[in-house]
This record gives structure tokens, sequence and C-alpha cells, in this order.
């Protein structure tokens, strides 16, 4: 059926009126999807707010700094009824724990360092979520996150957030073409957070002055390893700390209270030279600890890749490209070789410190803001 162009297209991209665009937002009850919802609520769309109950909201009702809790789930239906859209919470519960939360605990003690909010949208916002909202009849997903969507001569493109200090590109490198074909990000083109905030006292949210989350959701205060003991009992099995060189140098309370990386809290003072945690056996329940010159690396092998470029990942046999190998991290220039069997090795033009299993690879344009799509980190040796 051919496209009428004699219907301009609205601001989501469609050649119909914005009243017969339906919108699912996906509603964390923070600020950022509060003003996506009440922006194109604003502008005619039919917006139908979904909010995901992802956990035991009732345990982390007073718990400050974290989404998708009671208090968020109360913020988010406020939200719809002071616009006038329809809000649904649906209980996610199970799907979060098994494809999110158990993976988190399974790598956390397989000595990774893992980043469970790609694998929630990975997995559950824009899979499960996604799916519920082509159910829905939408013609599209908003969300808050602050990326861009932009169309390309080969389709829609994925580049980063117009404000560099927000930006969450690494956070959705795994974002397959299809999604974004379906996806909108309303915010990604502001110049800062202000702007959001200003937004949304302009709309006269109640979230206008809500705090932004910290912490991964359902990790209180950023403590893992209480987390992870109560899923697996038993988790903190003790240990020796040892030197590189083979020294022991003290013991541990548990392979789970450390990364790759991690200079406080050693509990090996008296020395000389500042150590750093270098690698985690978790097979012989060791914590190896050396001098910092032993965090860089060059080379980081990455596997699960979703590749976003315009043509097939393994039509080169080398991609020059900038990559990010944790999210507060800048972009490196580094060289991307596909391999036969779907992973690929990342040769970094500079060597990068604390490189660990279970982070995330992510690939952008060079001096550009083009996200090329990621892997994850494994050890692959």
């Amino acid at each position: 059926m051919a496209l009428d162009t004699t219907v301009p297209l609205n601001s989501l991209g469609f050649a119909k009126p914005p009243s017969e665009t339906r919108v699912v937002v996906a509603m964390s009850g923070g600020v950022d999807s509060s003003v996506v919802a009440a922006l194109l609520a604003d502008q005619g769309y039919d917006v139908v707010g979904v909010t995901l109950q992802l956990y035991d909201h009732g345990a982390a009702l007073a718990k400050k700094g974290a989404c998708c809790a009671g208090i968020d789930i109360h913020d988010a239906r406020r939200v719809a009824e002071e616009r006038g859209f329809p809000h649904y919470v649906l209980d996610y519960e199970n799907i979060f724990k098994d494809a999110v939360i158990d993976e988190f605990a399974d790598s956390y003690l397989a000595g990774a360092t893992p980043v469970p909010c790609i694998r929630c949208n990975e997995r559950v916002k824009f899979k499960d979520l996604l799916e519920t909202a082509k159910d829905l009849e939408a013609d599209c997903m908003a969300t808050g996150h602050y990326i861009q969507r932009k169309d390309g001569p080969n389709g829609p493109e994925l580049h980063c957030a117009e404000d560099a200090n927000r930006d969450q590109s690494y956070f959705l490198f795994s974002t397959t073409p299809e999604q974004l074909d379906f996806l909108r990000f309303p915010l990604g083109h502001l110049p800062s957070k202000a702007a959001t905030r200003e937004l949304a006292a302009q709309y006269g949210l109640s979230v206008a002055d809500k705090p932004d989350s910290q912490d991964i959701c359902f990790v209180p205060n950023g403590d893992y390893a209480s987390v992870i003991e109560k899923l697996r009992p038993g988790a903190g099995e003790p240990g020796e700390i040892v030197h590189a060189d083979g020294r022991v140098l003290g013991t541990h309370n548990g392979v789970i209270h450390y990364t790759i990386g991690q200079r406080r809290g050693l509990g090996i003072g008296g020395l000389t030279e500042p150590l750093y945690v270098v690698k985690l056996d978790v097979d012989n329940c060791r914590v190896v600890v050396g001098p910092k010159e032993m965090l860089a690396t060059r080379t980081v092998p990455v596997r699960e890749i979703n590749w976003l470029g315009d043509e097939p990942l393994a039509s080169r046999e080398e991609w020059h490209v900038s990559v990010k190998v944790r999210s507060t991290r800048p972009p490196r220039e580094a060289i991307l070789r596909p391999r036969p069997d779907g992973t690929a090795e990342v040769e970094l033009l500079n060597a990068e410190e604390g490189v660990s299993p279970g982070q995330a690879c992510v690939f952008y344009e060079t001096g550009g803001s083009r996200i090329f799509g990621g892997g994850w980190i494994w050890r692959g040796y």
C-alpha cells in the first residue's frame, strides 16, 4: 500500500493526525517518562501509559533512588490522572526475575561485573513490553531514555543524545533494528536535564522535582553482595587474597564482595605499593591483586553482538570504530575484528584499565554520534 504523501508526517513520523496515532509510553514514575507522556498527550496523541511492576514493591516502598517500586507506580498513575490518559500496571515480577535478576546473581558468582539495566531493556522493556504495546494496537512505543532515533538512508539509526552528560547509549546498544523501527525517544534532542524539568514544571507534573534514580532498582544502596547472598545462600564463601606473584596477603569473606579494578576495602593494609583487584579466581575462591599496570589491556573479546551498521558485520575483516568499555568512560578509538563464530575481538588503540567480563563494549562512529551496536565482554581465552 503506497504512503499517502498528501498527509504530512506528524512528530512521531506517521502520516496521520496525532489523535489517530496511538503511542504506548513506558512510565517508570520518574520525571523523564512522565514528561514524555505529558508532552505527547499535549500534542494530541492517543497516549496509553504502562508501568511495569518488576519486583516486590512492598519491600521497596520507602526506598529512594529506585524505579518501578511502589511509590513510582503511584507517581506514574498520578501523572496519567493529571493529564487525562489511561494507565495500566503490569505484573512482570516473574519475567524480571528470570530474565534479569537470576543472571545478575549468577554472573557475579562467576566473577563477572554484570550490567542488569541493559538486560532489562533488552529482555523486558524492549521485548515483552514492546509486544504488549503492539497488542494494544499502538503505532509505536515511547520511552524517557536520553538517546536519539534518526531516519537514515537505510532505515532508522541510533544516535547519542544531544546532552552528552545524559546520554544512555551504553545501556541501549542491544536495541535491534526491528525494535528501533517501533521505538521513539522524545527527550534525546533536549540540551539538558534542566530542560526536561522545565517541561515538567510547565505541565504542572507532581514529579517535576523528583530526584533521579541512582541505584540498580533491585539493589538497595548499591550493596550487591547482600542481594546475591539472599538470592544464592552460601555465595559468600571465604578464601585467600593473593598477589599476582603468588604471595598470600590475607583472606576475604567472598569473591562476590570484589570487582575488577577495586582498590579500596581490600583489607590488606601495611603494604608499600597500592594494589588493585586484577582477577577473580572463582573456582579457587581467590581474589588476585596486583599493581595498577596489570589492569591495562588493549584486547577485548566480545560476544552476543548486536550490529546496527548498514552493511553486515562480517562483510569486512575489520571496522574502525570507537568503543566504550564502561558507561562512565568516553569512547576510545579501536579496531573491531569479526570472527567466523559470531564473536569479535576489539583492539584498543590505547590501553584501558579495568576492562571486566560482564560489562558491555559499545561501538560508536568515530567523530560522530551514531551507535553501531555492541557486545558483551567475556574472557574469551
